[in-house]
């Protein structure tokens, strides 16, 4: 009985490996090039349908291309490796600055019920609107699907961007994304470049409005922990969730002194 018991459990222990190899050899390979981005597509379709992709989603990826302006941006991220003073002056650091504060100005009353909302005062918000599309006016020209469509399938970071095109296809399904939104190179959208998965999470309207991304903005930092009042600056409190905005630790410490001049604090070192 025991050894008839052992067999049963040992060819079922073979039989679910088996399987699981199956399911992993059918699962949509990634690639370093533009060769394999179509064959790609037709083994992932079945994952994003098992995911719950309508057929909107569906279609939308089946239409998308591979997007070389994208891979060869992702392989030149070069800027994130120069001091703070260099990145600070690439970025245009101190127009950024001078016309934010006109922006607190003009927008007084929005950014006022923001801060009243989440706790995020005006500066920080401003500098990370105008660090990542000139206040609305850079919001990038590539097909958002296909750029993130392109990332899923390289090698590089598919499992990351697989989630984003999860994200992407559930949107489009619901009508929020269309199927031709534009965005920058990895797929951010909206006034102040969001992911998909991040508009699902924390998105509270529409992004290319420039007060609903401001507002997702500050859910999106409110939910990373930030605190009502508390400093923003590296050491302090509140700069965690600047840090949970993007990894680069020179555009973090970047947002945290533009902000805080925006804002007007005192001794603050002048952005150059």
């Amino acid at each position: 009985m025991i050894k008839a018991r052992s067999l049963v459990t040992t060819t079922f222990v073979a039989w679910a490996a088996l399987a699981n190899l199956g399911s992993i050899a059918l699962a949509a390979q990634c690639g370093s090039g533009p060769g394999g981005f179509e064959a790609w597509k037709q083994q992932f379709a079945p994952e994003a349908r098992a995911k719950g992709i309508g057929g909107a989603g569906i279609s939308a990826l089946m239409q998308t291309r591979y997007a070389s302006a994208t891979i060869a941006a992702d392989r030149s991220l070069h800027s994130f490796s120069l001091s703070l003073d260099q990145f600070l002056a690439k970025r245009g650091a101190s127009a950024i600055v001078a016309r934010g504060r006109v922006m607190k100005r003009t927008h007084a009353g929005l950014f006022s019920s923001i801060e009243q909302r989440y706790g995020v005062p005006p500066g920080p918000l401003i500098a990370i609107w105008g660090m990542e599309t000139a206040f609305g006016s850079q919001r990038g020209n590539q097909n958002m699907l296909s750029s993130i469509a392109t990332l899923a399938y390289d090698c590089r970071r598919p499992e990351y961007f697989t989630d984003q095109l999860y994200a992407a296809l559930k949107l489009i399904d619901r009508g929020v994304l269309s199927p031709s939104q534009r965005g920058s190179m990895h797929g951010e959208v909206g006034q102040t470049q969001f992911l998909p998965k991040t508009i699902m999470e924390y998105g509270t309207g529409n992004l290319d409005n420039s007060a609903d991304a401001l507002s997702s903005t500050a859910n999106f930092l409110k939910a990373h922990g930030w605190r009502a009042g508390a400093g923003y600056q590296p050491g302090e409190p509140n700069f965690a969730a600047i840090q949970a905005w993007n990894a680069a630790t020179v555009y973090e410490k970047a947002i945290a002194l533009m902000g805080r001049e925006i804002d007007g604090g005192e001794g603050a070192a002048p952005v150059r």
